[in-house]
């Protein structure tokens, strides 16, 4: 995965979705910790929920369709990206899929993050971005922390990352403060990893 040259910003070719959250009322979500993921369950931390991409906000977000429950900045080229990524793979709105973040306290959708399809040796890759009215928030490592705890926990999986442009030191800062173990990565990226524990 490559990352936006952004800061709070790190993703495959997309990253990341989610659906309309009311301004004043965020939809009710289930807590990542609630055990047993059902589908599109939304994932909740302390001030974000992380939201499965519907229908409306993929054709909302393709289309140009301004909405009123969006950050004056969402979505930027990256959200855009994800959201092609999304409505062409099915699978990518699903449970395991790309999420858009919502910000509890506003109910604006501010960025987004998500997992991609995984190996079959049990690699989860992942992207994230955030919009730049609300980087330096720290929403970035709070939703990634979220999302890495909910793939660790999914059958299979043994290792969630992130490969970063070295040119990102924002994004790699980001990851550092989300707990994930810098490695040597490929093609020119740093690679962001953390492993399931063993046993």
């Amino acid at each position: 995965m490559t990352s936006h040259p952004s800061p709070d910003s790190a993703a495959p070719e997309p990253s990341s979705p989610l659906s309309p959250a009311s301004p004043a009322s965020p939809a009710p979500a289930a807590s990542a910790d609630s055990g047993c993921p059902t589908g599109g369950a939304d994932l909740l931390t302390a001030r974000l929920v992380l939201r499965p991409w519907s229908g409306s906000e993929l054709a909302a977000v393709l289309g140009g369709l301004r909405q009123p429950h969006w950050a004056a900045d969402y979505p930027d080229e990256g959200d855009r990206v994800i959201a092609g990524f999304t409505a062409g793979h099915p699978e990518a709105r699903g449970t395991y899929g790309q999420r858009q973040i919502i910000e509890r306290a506003s109910g604006l959708v501010v960025g987004g993050i998500g997992l991609f399809p995984p190996s079959d040796d049990g690699d989860v890759e992942f992207g994230y971005g955030v919009v730049p009215s609300r980087r330096g928030r720290g929403y970035a490592p709070e939703a990634v922390r979220a999302l890495v705890a909910f793939a660790l926990a999914a059958p299979g999986v043994h290792t969630v990352y992130a490969d970063v442009e070295p040119a990102n030191p924002a994004s790699c800062r980001v990851l550092e403060k989300a707990g994930l173990e810098r490695c040597a990565g490929s093609d020119g990226l740093v690679r962001f990893r953390a492993t399931a524990p063993v046993g």
